[in-house]
């Protein structure tokens, strides 16, 4: 059983904010923005939409949370300026409320913003009751209240600044006789230590002050009320007599009639915000939003290893609609629900690939016309989508960042359609700019592929390959199973919204983001032409595309599309050996020198004939004839220039491999660029590739550029370029990706029960007309059954442990512990009913 110190709580939250509807209905168009707010921090704010009552924003955040919140708030505000904005209404929402709208759309009233609602924090408050001798000499004995203000945590800060000091009210008797006391101010902190003891008598006076009028029932009628506020005043309060209080923090109101007055009581209160005083009748408009909480209890890796195992053997079921992996893409409402997590969990054990090339199979049987292959949302299609974004995004970001900021920072006029031109606009001219914006998009995407990721390679050769397979008679479909996914879902897209794929942090306005669709549309369609069986057409809905796309779909521009998508789909490492007939990057007529470590071996110049591929570098004496060397790509460890001192001869470049370089010159320095990047971009997914290198040669038994003598000595200078951005390792927790498929499999228990009764009545009623109860088709009834049978025992498994832990933290948690305040509503969504300190 898992201690309540092996679990960890892992929260995440997605908001999609959608559009907001009747602003201040009647008081015009209004520059607004929304802001997302976890207690008073603000964690995410969309652009500006300018002049709208009913804005659209059309943006998501999504992000992990790393620390305890007690609200999620969205707060739209009206833009009047550089700085000068206010809040037009807000939506609030209780952390144990968040479950009530878990994935689902919903129209929210905005509600008139209040300060004094939205509080965050906590104080540590002591409070006994006390008996002392009275000098009076009518009475023996005098009661009275004692209370100490110990300390405060995460106050909220007000305009940069927390200046705190807490007011202490009690308040008892019939009259309601009421004692206010008050701390020093705790200057720049929101967790101030107080330390301060106030008394309360609680022996009063009748109106003749002639005897004290005193009974316990005057005290369990009382209440204590502790308020914090925030000192901002520019003069002493001493001096104003305390006529401002300055910003309200919070505050705690406790009945003296819930505490044990024959003991002290001693604990944490949440802070709490105070009731408005009356609602708005003004509609101040509403918003859609999408809400997403989640609050993940991940256990130690043991604990998953039973679902670990069923998971990861996914890819070797046969048939695959028998195996976990797809059985949790059939039951989920959304396949990205299952995407996320499998893509995640089969990347960290290094099994995706297999598991990517068993759904291909699967779904390529079940399409019969190969232009329809993967164009619906299959689990695998939302797979590879998930995957692009998990490795391809820095890759996406090298490609096409400078190209989407050129477009959006100096926009040119796009508009080709004859019924939306605006006046003073030429429509050949703005032909022209369309044209030259959707070739440099294409020039910087077709000139890309050699760095693309390796996975993502990996995945498009085996794709290809499976679909050459399945399409023996379709020329294109070697093109269509690739574009589908790295235009279609990853490229076309990304154009499209910028700020999506954080290519961008702001919106557009209307004439870039026409000219950002013009693009995209005009790319998607060049790609259908390559992909498509029947590419003698355009298959245009919009006759205005026709003479952009006219002038764009030459041979030239095509054939580096397919050059793209053939470099693209060469798979790496263990898949590069199914895959087809290397692909000619470069070729050329070169001088090269051999460098060996042999003192003996000859070391002579000569002209040879060069010839890179996606595999290898290759030269031989003349074009025709038999390589004399061949070095595989993933041998070439770095690719730099070679500094003239060495041999004195100009365009120089090495090609360094394990103990060895090939030095080779080319004819001019623009030849030498063109060696130098394309070969760069061959190996810099290399996983050996170096850091260090010896710009020099080694020469009469020394490095010329460091001067050592050892041959095998680590390079002295950097190698250009450094990390490739396409590389970048992903971090990922397996554990918590498990433990989201098994919340998934618990959340659908029911639909486990149907699918298990449906194999059950297809076995069953074999060769009879019944139908199975389950929508999805069950090819192999008894394999399928045994696997849900194994993911229930799983579940069931798992979810025992939850309640247990649950159970064990219900135990040791203390309500009134600085870990489980009083009054705080999220300990309830753990800990249900407990009893007060």
């Amino acid at each position: 059983m898992a201690g309540v110190g092996d679990v960890r709580v892992e929260e995440s939250l997605r908001v999609k904010i959608g559009e907001a509807k009747n602003l201040l209905a009647g008081s015009g168009q209004r520059n607004t923005s929304c802001a997302v707010r976890l207690d008073s921090e603000e964690i995410y704010r969309t652009s500006v939409v300018e002049k709208a009552q009913d804005p659209f924003f059309g943006e998501e955040f999504s992000g992990e949370i790393p620390k305890q919140f007690r609200s999620l708030s969205v707060l739209v505000y009206e833009s009047a300026g550089s700085k000068s904005e206010k809040v037009l209404g807000k939506v609030s929402l209780k952390k144990d409320e968040l479950y009530k709208y878990h994935q689902k759309e919903h129209w929210f009233p905005l509600a008139t913003p209040d300060t004094e609602t939205d509080v965050q924090g906590k104080v540590h408050l002591e409070v006994r009751f006390d008996e002392y001798l009275n000098t009076e000499p009518d009475f023996i004995s005098s009661h009275r209240m004692a209370i100490r203000v110990l300390e405060c945590s995460d106050l909220m800060v007000i305009n940069g600044a927390c200046n705190p000091y807490a007011v202490v009210t009690l308040s008892w008797g019939k009259l309601k006789h009421k004692e206010i006391k008050r701390t020093t101010v705790k200057k720049k902190t929101i967790c101030p230590q107080f330390e301060e003891l106030f008394h309360f008598d609680l022996n009063n006076r009748g109106q003749n002050h002639d005897r004290n009028i005193y009974n316990f029932d005057d005290i369990y009628q009382g209440e204590l009320s502790v308020s914090l506020w925030h000192d901002d005043s520019k003069v002493s309060r001493e001096v104003l007599g305390n006529m401002f209080r300055g910003c309200f923090l919070g505050e705690v109101r406790i009945l003296l009639r819930d505490l044990d007055l024959a003991t002290v009581h001693k604990a944490w209160y949440c802070l709490q915000g105070r009731e408005p005083n009356k609602q708005s009748p003004q509609d101040i408009g509403s918003i859609r939003l999408k809400i997403c909480y989640t609050a993940d209890y991940v256990f130690d890796s043991h604990y998953y290893e039973d679902l670990r195992s069923l998971l990861l053997a996914s890819a070797d079921t046969d048939p695959v609609s028998s195996s976990a992996a797809y059985i949790l893409g059939h039951i989920v409402d959304m396949h990205q629900q299952a995407a996320q997590p499998l893509v995640r969990l089969f990347y960290h054990h290094d099994k995706l690939v297999p598991l990517i090339c068993a759904l291909a199979d699967r779904e390529m049987k079940q399409t019969t016309d190969p232009n329809t292959l993967f164009r619906g949302n299959s689990l695998l299609s939302k797979m590879i989508d998930e995957l692009m974004k998990l490795v391809g995004l820095p890759y996406l970001h090298d490609t096409l960042k400078a190209f989407v900021d050129y477009v959006c920072d100096d926009p040119k006029p796009c508009e080709i359609d004859s019924t939306r031109i605006r006046d003073g606009e030429n429509l050949n001219d703005n032909l022209g700019n369309t044209k030259s914006y959707v070739k440099g998009a294409l020039e910087a995407i077709t000139g890309s592929g050699l760095v693309c990721p390796a996975l993502m390679r990996d995945v498009f050769g085996v794709l290809k390959e499976m679909a050459l397979k399945n399409y023996p008679d379709s020329s294109t479909v070697r093109y269509h199973a690739v574009s589908s996914f790295i235009f279609l879902r990853f490229f076309a897209p990304a154009i499209l919204g910028p700020k999506l794929f954080d290519l961008r942090s702001d919106t557009q306005d209307y004439c870039v983001q026409r000219a950002l669709t013009l693009i995209s549309k005009a790319i998607t369609t060049l790609v259908n032409i390559i992909s498509s069986s029947s590419s003698g057409s355009f298959g245009l809905k919009e006759e205005y595309m026709g003479p952009l796309l006219d002038s764009l779909s030459t041979s030239s521009v095509l054939d580096s599309i397919r050059m793209f998508l053939d470099i693209i789909s060469s798979a790496t490492g263990a898949y590069s050996k199914n895959i087809e007939a290397p692909i000619v990057l470069k070729e050329g007529q070169m001088i090269k020198r051999a460098q060996g470590r042999n003192r003996l071996g000859r070391k002579n110049f000569k002209k040879r004939y060069f010839c890179l591929t996606n595999q290898y570098l290759s030269y031989a004496k003349a074009k025709a004839e038999k390589a004399l060397c061949m070095i595989p790509v993933e041998d070439i460890l770095a690719v730099e220039r070679l500094q003239e001192d060495s041999f004195k001869m100009k365009y120089m470049f090495q090609v360094v491999q394990q103990h060895r370089a090939l030095y080779v010159q080319a004819s001019n320095c623009v030849e030498e660029k063109e060696w130098l990047d394309i070969l760069t971009k061959v190996c810099k997914s290399n996983k050996n590739r170096l850091k260090m290198y010896h710009p020099a040669a080694f020469i009469n038994g020394h490095w010329l550029c460091c001067k050592s003598v050892d041959p095998n000595a680590a390079g002295c200078s950097p190698v250009t370029g450094g990390v490739p951005v396409a590389e970048i390792q992903v971090d990922i927790d397996p554990d918590r990706e498990l433990e989201k498929v098994h919340s998934l499999f618990l959340a659908h228990m029911d639909r486990l029960d149907s699918l298990q009764e449906a194999c059950g009545a297809q076995v069953v009623y074999a060769g009879t007309t019944e139908e199975p109860r389950a929508s999805m088709i069950v090819e192999d009834p008894q394999s399928c059954f045994q696997t849900v049978n194994r993911i229930q025992t799983c579940v069931i498994s798992l979810e025992q442990e939850h309640k247990q832990y649950l159970r064990m933290k219900q135990r040791s948690t203390v309500i009134g512990s600085r870990e489980a305040p009083i009054g705080d509503d999220t300990c309830g969504m753990l800990l249900g009913p407990q009893t007060h300190l």
